[in-house]
């Protein structure tokens, strides 16, 4: 194929003269006689070809996370950002404490959907992930300004689970999009800064609004969900490149036909998903994360541990109200400021998490070679003892004769845990199935929220009916349940998959 003068005036990624040629030859029939159609396949054209995303600058990949990780935060963020409005919602509307908690509760059910469709969505090389970001977060934004005007208590409900429903694909994607720009060894360190958001998220939401809900309304909370993502939609539409490696190629090799009129070159992904009908795709979005998670026993696990503790981990900030107002004189502002010992913990994990990368685990895959999946756990096997002492901590500090940061030591500590449970587990899952890291992680998006939302609407006539020492001893009692499973799935993880039935098939 030597290229014309006009093909060789071409930028690289256009000229047809670096096209891979790497023949895939596929029989008509079973006829032998037969010519055979042969596809070109387009390719990287070298190790260093600077359109792959591994090849990316330094700065180039952080000014990506950045954008994840804020696009993250604002999701997470816009899911609390309503809670201290709960008490002008129940005046407004007429309507009980539990019903007002389902303005949360519906918000955390749209999340825990969304990644069913969204995530095998942006695993299609003619989508990609931008495709799949930026029009729902637009879509997003715009949902938003109905959702701090409406007038009615249930199209407050259905906007807010819309809102949450299109805000999911970052908390679908975001770990995936952090794959597709960090080589394997390098993946578990960048993807504790997204983890770190998306965890401090429903923390930095009563911060952000509690001083505006206090001087101006519930409805004063919401715009400033607009305020703030309005803005991060024009950024990532004008800033965020296409990360994923299958639609580049794609967009590649549709050039190339372009330019050359030949319909024969094509990309890797064209081909695998030539044959892909709307019943694979959605086997793949609705039946797939669930048939791993009922046939392999570790991921099973690590679905409802995780399900259980985020739970706990939303129950339990429903106490923040009963607590420093009732009993520290706090205003609403001053409580929301509580929630910043959220970002203190998760510094704080992350360090941890970091000590045990940098100091063993990765001096040891240099010396040794790769590790199993389970050494990743290991930060997690510490952080299950200390999670419940953290809880009681808490529980029974919390009185007007002791000072409220004492409370808060035992905040950090319980979330500190949490931070380290959740980044270990969300490194081991996609290492032990690589290819359906997308499945694996929207079945633990669908359970940790389902769980989330029983656990919002019961929390709090749990802690009104057996106190705060009481409600909060029943969730450190709960955690405790996790601590053998975790040592068990540790020792026994790698046994576990070799007698999986989804792993054997």
């Amino acid at each position: 194929m030597a290229p014309t003068d006009e093909y060789a005036k071409r930028t690289p990624a256009e000229n047809p003269q670096n096209i891979m040629l790497k023949p895939e030859q596929k029989a008509e029939g079973n006829n032998s006689g037969k010519e055979k159609d042969v596809n070109y396949v387009v390719e990287w054209y070298s190790d260093e070809d600077p359109e792959n995303p591994q090849n990316w600058t330094g700065l180039k990949k952080a000014i990506v996370l950045f954008q994840l990780c804020a696009y993250t935060m604002a999701v997470y963020g816009a899911s609390s950002m309503y809670v201290p409005g709960e008490e002008d919602v129940m005046r407004e509307f007429h309507v009980g404490a539990t019903p007002a908690a389902l303005g949360l509760a519906v918000y955390v059910a749209g999340y825990g959907i969304g990644p069913l469709v969204f995530a095998p969505l942006s695993e299609i090389a003619s989508v990609g992930r931008n495709w799949v970001y930026i029009p729902t977060f637009f879509l997003f934004v715009i949902l938003s300004i109905p959702t701090a005007t409406v007038k009615n208590f249930a199209g407050l409900l259905v906007l807010r689970f819309l809102t949450g429903f299109f805000g999911s694909p970052c908390l679908a994607n975001g770990g995936a999009s952090v794959g597709d720009i960090y080589p394997a060894l390098q993946i578990p360190i960048y993807l504790s800064c997204w983890t770190a958001v998306w965890f401090w998220g429903p923390a930095i939401g009563p911060v952000v609004a509690g001083f505006a809900v206090q001087a101006k309304g519930w409805r004063w909370g919401l715009w400033e969900i607009v305020w703030l993502t309005a803005p991060l939609v024009l950024l990532l539409s004008f800033a965020l490149p296409e990360t994923s490696a299958d639609n580049i190629l794609h967009r590649r090799a549709a050039r190339l036909r372009k330019i050359t009129g030949r319909k024969d070159i094509l990309a890797a992904s064209e081909i695998a998903q030539a044959q892909l009908t709307t019943g694979d795709v959605v086997w793949d979005a609705l039946i797939k994360p669930m048939e791993i998670m009922i046939k392999d026993p570790a991921v099973l696990f690590t679905n409802i541990y995780t399900s259980l503790t985020y739970g706990i981990y939303y129950s339990f900030f429903e106490a923040f109200p009963l607590v420093y107002p009732q009993i520290y004189g706090f205003n609403i502002g001053e409580t929301g400021l509580c929630f910043l010992t959220i970002g203190i913990a998760c510094l704080i994990g992350i360090s941890i998490f970091y000590t045990y990368q940098f100091c063993y685990l990765l001096p040891e895959i240099r010396k040794n070679g790769p590790r199993a999946p389970e050494h990743r756990l290991v930060p997690a096997l510490f952080a299950v003892i200390t999670l419940s002492a953290g809880y009681f901590m808490f529980g029974w500090t919390v009185r007007s004769d002791i000072h409220w940061i004492v409370s808060l030591i035992g905040v950090v500590i319980l979330v500190t845990s949490n931070f380290l449970i959740f980044q270990s587990v969300f490194v081991y899952l996609p290492m032990s199935y690589p290819k359906y890291a997308a499945s694996l992680f929207a079945a633990n998006d669908l359970c940790r929220s389902v769980f989330a939302v029983a656990c919002i609407l019961f929390a709090r006539p749990m802690f009104e009916n057996l106190g705060i020492g009481g409600g909060v001893s029943l969730l450190a009692g709960l955690s405790c349940l996790g601590i053998a499973g975790m040592f068990a799935l540790w020792k026994y993880g790698a046994w576990l998959r070799s007698k999986s039935s989804f792993a054997s098939s």
